[in-house]
């Protein structure tokens, strides 16, 4: 039988995971049929005799998952989960598009990283391709565009890699910060 919460859409959370047990918690969360997130880059690790390309994880520490905050227990005794990302012990919800937005980029194939929060500077939307209706800050890394996707409950970023053409600036009603997004090589203005 199944219960009210069963029906209705559970939020997402952050889990808050002991270093490198982030796929091992992964795993627990899937096999006790809860619905989680973990996103990946490629990354190289270099040891003494060689160079490794790996699949890590872009928010260090943590994994994403939906649960049900009244009912907690079974997701904070799986080995690794230190506990759920909240104030004063209450669990915080991650804005649910912020998750999506993640969720397409990862998908998409294209290149990602993680990168450091940001908080200031203009947003963007892409208009087309995989990443189509996505929000983030524009900049500029090594000549390459990049859109920063922010997590602001942790106040953690990552950047994918994108081109420039299918970008077009928010409104200035949806401007951050200062109006000047990188872009490529140069900076642009939106007001005009």
């Amino acid at each position: 039988m199944h219960t009210e919460t069963d029906r209705i859409e559970q939020p997402w959370y952050a889990l808050r995971v002991k270093s490198r047990f982030e796929g091992t918690v992964a795993a627990h969360l899937r096999g006790r049929q809860h619905e989680c997130f973990l996103p990946l880059f490629k990354g190289r690790r270099r040891w003494s005799d060689r160079i490794q390309e790996l699949d890590l994880p872009l928010f260090p520490g943590y994994v994403f998952c939906k649960l049900d905050p009244l009912n907690r227990l079974p997701i904070l005794t799986i080995p690794g989960v230190v506990n759920i990302v909240g104030l004063r012990r209450v669990p915080l919800a991650i804005d649910q598009a912020e998750i999506a937005d993640l969720q397409t980029a990862v998908k998409s194939g294209l290149p990602t990283r993680p990168w450091q929060f940001l908080q200031i500077g203009q947003r963007v939307r892409i208009q087309c391709g995989p990443l189509c209706g996505i929000e983030g800050i524009l900049l500029g890394y090594r000549g390459d565009s990049r859109l920063v996707l922010s997590l602001t409950l942790l106040q953690r970023s990552m950047a994918v890699q994108v081109d420039e053409s299918s970008v077009r600036p928010l409104p200035s009603g949806n401007r951050v910060g200062s109006g000047t997004a990188i872009c490529g090589h140069g900076a642009w203005h939106t007001d005009a």
